[in-house]
């Protein structure tokens, strides 16, 4: 019996830890968005000699890279700003986002 309390105490306090451990780190950020980083990314976040390399982080698994580079080198120097990531995550950098075609499609890759 002695044991059992002692298996329940011992279960319920790795519980507490764990979920303890779950909300400090949601906290500091490492949670749900991996780009909370605002000196990192975000507007203005780049000066304009880093565009060719974020560009080419940016462009480096699509199999249209030579647009790719140019329309984001564009925006990079307009924005500067590159988005974390492949693809996705505009949201980052409202400018890049933000700025469209002629027909409303989005510029910046």
């Amino acid at each position: 019996m002695a044991m059992a309390k002692f298996l329940a105490l011992f279960i319920l306090g790795l519980f507490a830890i764990s979920m303890l451990q779950t909300t400090v780190t949601a906290s500091h950020g490492q949670g749900g968005h991996h780009y909370n980083n605002k000196n990192k990314y975000g507007p203005g976040s780049l000066k304009s000699y880093q565009c060719p390399s974020e560009c080419t982080r940016r462009c480096g698994r699509t199999q249209y890279h030579k647009p790719c580079m140019f329309f984001c080198q564009k925006c990079c120097t307009k924005c500067l700003c590159v988005p974390p990531g492949y693809y996705g995550n505009k949201a980052v950098c409202p400018c890049y986002n933000n700025w469209k075609t002629k027909e409303g499609g989005p510029k910046c890759p």
